[in-house]
């Protein structure tokens, strides 16, 4: 099929999506698992609505980022400029990658340098998958908008 990458690219933007609504659910213990920080899993655990916020808008927008690749592989109706959000979601994924390893040799911070380094590669698999998925569909996706 020539949208499975962009359908694997959609199952792993709702996997991170899913894991993030789990470290709401699940708390502190959660967000100390996935690397979220000290600071995170305080205010987790003191029941702060700021961490709650902050990991809704995340999960929130991993979502989105799902339902373009759903829409860009022609599994649910053309949403809004998918072209353009499948090239922004691609780039975000990728640039978020490069910057976590730069990161992660020179200024991990609390979360440290485990912790950048593997969100990263992670970042950039699935940027890659987003990136051939975008290029297998970018004609048809064309074809459409016209």
């Amino acid at each position: 099929m020539a949208d499975s990458f962009l359908i694997v690219a959609a199952a792993l933007s709702a996997i991170a999506a899913l894991l993030h609504v789990g470290c709401i659910v699940f708390g502190a213990p959660w967000y100390r698992y996935f690397g979220a920080g000290e600071r995170m899993a305080r205010m987790a655990a003191s029941g702060s609505i700021y961490a709650t916020l902050i990991t809704s808008a995340i999960a929130a927008v991993l979502g989105l980022w799902a339902l373009y690749a759903l829409s860009g592989a022609d599994l649910i109706p053309r949403l809004p400029f998918t072209r353009l959000a499948l090239c922004a979601i691609t780039a975000v994924y990728l640039l978020r990658g490069g910057a976590g390893l730069l990161l992660a040799m020179f200024a991990p911070g609390e979360q440290g340098a485990r912790f950048w380094f593997w969100s990263s590669l992670i970042c950039l698999g699935i940027g890659a998958v987003y990136l051939v998925g975008t290029q297998q569909a970018w004609l048809r996706l064309a074809a459409a908008a016209v």
